[in-house]
C-alpha cells in the first residue's frame, strides 16, 4: 500500500497505477486543471502527501509544473519515454507494472533551499552534454535516478532540486555502464 495519494493525467491512468498497486489516485483530466482539482490535490498533500506521475511527454510535464507551482512539498515519479510508449502513443497507461512501482519507489521531493551540488562542468566531465552519447547517457541515468528524461539544464536542476548526493550519482553512473 502507497501511504501517498498519486495524482496522474486520467482515467486509463488510474487504472494502470491501481493495476501495480494500492493506492488513492486523483486524475487530473489533462490540461484541464481547475482549481477544484487543485484543491482536492492540496488537500491529499496535507492529509497524506502526494507524488505526481505523469505522462513522458511535453503535456506531461506541463500539468506537472501546473501542479508543483499550486502544491508544494509534493513528491515526483517519472517513467521513461521507452517504458511508457506502445504502438506510437506514450503514457502512463502504457508502462508495466514493475515500471510503475519502480518509478513510485524513486519519487523525489523538491528541497526548497538552493543548492549547488552540481554544475555545467559535471555534465561536460561526465559527458551529459557536448558528446554525441550524451542524451542517450542522460535518459539512462534519469531513468536509474528516477528523476525524469530531460535537456541537459533541466538534468541539471533537478540533480540539485531532488538532493541527489555525488555519492548516488556515482552509484547510478557506475550502474548504468555496467549494464
Amino acid at each position: 500500500m502507497i501511504k501517498e495519494v498519486i495524482v496522474v493525467e486520467g482515467r486509463d491512468d488510474i487504472t494502470a497505477v491501481k493495476r501495480a498497486v494500492d493506492a488513492e489516485v486523483i486524475a487530473v483530466g489533462g490540461f484541464g486543471i481547475n482549481a477544484k482539482v487543485i484543491n482536492r490535490i492540496r488537500e491529499a498533500q496535507k492529509r497524506k502527501g502526494v507524488i505526481v506521475l505523469t505522462d513522458p511527454d511535453f503535456a506531461g510535464e506541463k500539468i506537472r509544473s501546473i501542479i508543483s507551482k499550486r502544491v508544494e512539498g509534493i513528491k515526483h515519479a517519472y517513467i521513461s519515454q521507452e517504458e511508457g510508449i506502445k504502438n506510437g502513443d506514450i503514457g502512463v497507461e502504457n508502462a508495466s507494472e514493475e515500471s510503475i512501482i519502480r518509478a513510485l519507489e524513486h519519487a523525489k521531493c523538491s528541497i526548497t533551499e538552493k543548492r549547488e551540488e552540481f554544475d555545467i562542468q559535471d555534465m561536460m566531465y561526465f559527458k551529459l552534454t557536448g558528446n554525441e552519447k550524451s542524451k542517450e547517457l542522460r535518459a539512462k541515468l534519469a531513468k536509474e535516478l528516477g528523476i525524469g528524461f530531460c535537456n541537459t539544464n533541466q538534468f541539471l536542476k533537478r540533480l540539485n532540486n531532488y538532493g541527489i548526493t555525488k555519492e548516488e550519482f556515482i552509484n547510478a553512473l557506475d550502474k548504468i555502464k555496467v549494464v
